[in-house]
């Protein structure tokens, strides 16, 4: 699916230009009988019809000239369902509405990466005002164009549904009608269990991909518990046979679901863009020992350390405050958000609406050491994508001692600054999405470590089937 930056389309899914020539009414033009255009398109039928046997099947996605496809170099293929539109681009057309808070027109733009971010004066291909909802779009264009896709489907380890979920959920989260809920959500795990690929181990080798978290999918089927918008795709049997990846899992019952990154601003087309980034960010200058971007959450027990973190912020003169208050604009300014992240040494990541944020990738993009205060927001959530050692690129405190943040910021060495900086800045490209259409990328980005694991993790279940 090529992608043109000087043509953003807002409403659909990017295709490629057509290039429109104008004629003058004085210009001459070849003018052609109807016997030479009935023999023209004679010999132009014989031709495909000889042709056609050797053909190879037909690619929903288009190559420009600079980003011809990488070499598969991993053990594993991936098939990519052509689903109903109704289930993925259709959708787009009422963007307008795919959010009750938010226009998503601007959003959806170039394959989900949203609209390009200008830096410095400059224009750039590389930096997006990317959503944070918006991964299953992403997503589904980087598998489009991934050198380990295969046209067929007896050849495939796995099987990606490239169905917009999260798009469809939040386009719905006030509908009282249940039924019209979660109806689209049905069809579609209808759809696929009558293929003859699903039959072949029950969707265990089959996944989903969503930009939003999984309780968006877990409405519970008590009646008396609150009903915060959500369906029920996740909870229905079909659907715990695949695999579900979202942005942030259910931490106790989510043995099916496995996390994400959120996407940041930065979907590099080259190695050495990410290497030049990497670079800056070792040696950028950070004066403040520690910073907190982000606002108070009422009636949140999960997030009541915010209005603490936000006092001691405030109190500190070590510490760099981006408050996040309705009706402000700079906490939506990527190039803002990531500058205090720059300028900082640590980042802290308190619980928001749920326990993940996107800030936490913000933070990591910009070489911030994060401080987390609730396991949930990182360490059960992506354990495809992080080191073992959690101290080695992280800092762990107890909510209880919130008050004593600088104090016990200050106690980590120089020299273990350094290092951890270093670790944090090492997994920039795997929590990564690089552009769908990147070239001289050979840099596991966030698409290709989801798709090994899953693809290691779908033959363990075939061997264990057996």
């Amino acid at each position: 699916m090529a992608y043109n930056k000087k043509h953003v389309k807002i409403d659909l899914w990017p295709e490629k230009e057509e290039k429109e020539k104008k004629y003058s009414k004085n210009r001459e033009t070849l003018k052609l009988t109807i016997p030479t255009l009935l023999l023209f398109c004679s010999i132009c039928l014989i031709f495909l019809i000889l042709l056609s046997p050797f053909t190879s099947p037909p690619q929903t996605t288009s190559f420009t000239a600079s980003s011809l496809p990488r070499t598969c170099n991993q053990n594993f293929t991936v098939y990519v369902y052509d689903l109903p539109k109704e289930f993925n681009t259709n959708l787009l057309q009422n963007c307008r509405h795919l959010n009750i808070y938010t226009d998503m027109c601007p959003h959806v733009a170039n394959n989900g990466l949203g609209q390009p971010l200008h830096r410095g004066g400059g224009d750039s291909k590389t930096w997006f005002a990317t959503h944070q909802f918006i991964a299953e779009m992403i997503f589904h264009a980087r598998v489009e164009n991934h050198p380990c896709r295969t046209w067929e489907p007896n050849n495939a380890d796995i099987f990606y549904i490239p169905f917009y979920g999260g798009l469809y959920a939040s386009s719905v989260f006030r509908e009282y009608n249940l039924t019209k809920r979660d109806e689209l959500a049905v069809r579609l795990v209808d759809y696929i269990s009558g293929q003859r690929c699903w039959r072949r181990s029950n969707g265990r080798d089959h996944f989903l991909a969503f930009g939003r978290t999984a309780w968006d999918f877990m409405r519970s089927s008590d009646e008396a518990s609150p009903d915060f918008g959500a369906n029920i795709l996740m909870q229905m049997p079909r659907v715990r046979n695949m695999s579900v990846l979202t942005v942030e899992r259910q931490p106790w019952d989510g043995d099916n679901q496995l996390g994400i990154p959120y996407p940041s601003y930065f979907h590099p087309y080259t190695s050495a863009e990410m290497g030049t980034w990497q670079e800056k960010m070792r040696s950028v200058e950070r004066p403040h020992l520690f910073s907190f971007v982000g606002g108070p959450r009422k009636g949140l027990e999960k997030a009541a350390i915010r209005d603490e973190l936000i006092r001691t912020c405030a109190g500190s003169s070590r510490c760099e405050l981006l408050k996040c208050e309705s009706g402000g604009s700079r906490c939506h300014d990527p190039m803002t958000v990531l500058g205090v992240m720059a300028r900082s040494r640590f980042c802290l990541q308190a619980p928001g609406d749920s326990f993940t944020r996107r800030s936490t990738f913000d933070a990591m993009l910009a070489g911030c050491i994060p401080v987390f205060f609730s396991p949930h927001t990182m360490y059960t959530q992506y354990m495809w994508y992080l080191p073992d050692n959690k101290r080695s690129y992280s800092v762990f405190m107890d909510e209880k001692n919130s008050t004593l943040i600088e104090q016990e910021l200050s106690r980590i060495s120089e020299n273990e600054v350094v290092q951890m900086r270093e670790a944090v800045i090492e997994m920039i490209p795997k929590m990564t999405y690089a552009h769908p259409n990147a070239t001289n990328y050979d840099l596991p980005d966030a698409v290709d470590i989801a798709l090994e694991a899953l693809a290691k993790q779908a033959k363990a279940k075939v061997v264990y089937s057996l």
